[in-house]
């Protein structure tokens, strides 16, 4: 292994001292970042790879040095997020791009060097939900990389995916029962539920049919059960949990409104970026679809 040139320790403590000091440290980071140009290209996996260096660099002279006094760079950053760095193209400079930070739970829009909105946002909680069959598990953190805005939707629906049901019934002690159309589930009382349509309903012992309601918090329980109904049902889309716009990122991650405003400037959410419903108002209006999104 070839020996790492001298200065690079030296740097290295410089860029520690540096990650202590917070926000107002853009000059010293000027300064690092010239003493870093002037290594070694051997430090590609080490304390701070060289695209990453340059990355910074570009920044910097972009004028985004609030963004990177928020980010305080780890020296300890993994292979992982040191070549997803390598991997990230050039900044647009003929429209908006907007930049989050998880550690500091904050977004910026930003074009041509200017902010052009700023606001805190709540981000993924990185707990760890095992699943049913204790197989594997459901890992609720919010992506770091390259993403782009793949659609935007005003009056987002949500429809739960199968951890939020899991997470349901273990909060109030409940089982879990899946509902399959074609296939119905007969309750301890004589009734039936089933699928109609695109309704889940029980079918009572008399031939009377009750559609059943669903909301978040609120599912449907039957014999000490919460039910899972079947992806397309009017009772697996909910109203007003993203709040009033969405922009989609693909994989099921979007940034988005929401109906807890205080859960805003937490990591609590289960992968997405929520704005208040006001924030993520004027975010929708400045972003078009195609829009960068560097989520570090």
């Amino acid at each position: 292994m070839e020996r790492l040139p001298a200065e690079i320790p030296k740097v290295t403590k410089r860029v520690a001292r540096f990650l202590g000091h917070g926000r107002g440290a853009g000059i010293q980071l000027v300064g690092i970042l010239l003493a870093l140009a002037a290594a070694s290209s051997a430090l590609l996996v080490h304390t701070v790879g060289v695209r990453l260096r340059r990355d910074v660099a570009r920044l910097v002279l972009q004028g985004r040095v609030e963004v990177l006094d928020s980010a305080r760079w780890r020296v300890a950053a993994s292979e992982q997020m040191l070549r997803a760095a390598q991997a990230a193209p050039e900044p647009p400079q003929d429209r908006p791009y907007l930049v989050i930070s998880l550690e500091e739970r904050h977004l910026w829009c930003r074009q041509r060097g200017a902010t052009l909105f700023s606001t805190e946002v709540a981000t993924g909680s990185g707990i760890t939900m095992v699943k049913e069959s204790g197989a594997s598990a459901w890992k609720f953190e919010t992506p770091r990389g390259r993403l782009v805005v793949q659609s935007k939707e005003e009056a987002p629906v949500w429809a739960p995916p199968d951890w939020h049901y899991v997470e349901q019934s273990r909060k109030r002690g409940l089982g879990l029962a899946r509902l399959e159309i074609g296939q119905p589930l007969a309750a301890a009382d004589g009734s039936l539920i089933t699928v109609e349509g695109n309704d889940v309903v029980r079918v009572l012992p008399d031939g009377r049919r009750v559609v059943l309601q669903a909301t978040d918090g609120r599912e449907i329980v039957v014999d000490g059960k919460v039910l899972v109904p079947p992806l397309g049902t009017t009772q697996r889309r909910y109203a007003g949990v993203l709040g009033t716009h969405r922009l989609n990122m693909g994989d099921g991650y979007a940034i988005h409104g929401t109906n807890q405003p205080k859960t805003v400037g937490r990591a609590v959410s289960h992968g997405c970026v929520r704005l208040r419903n006001e924030d993520i108002a004027k975010l929708y209006a400045m972003v078009e679809v195609g829009t960068p999104v560097y989520i570090y």
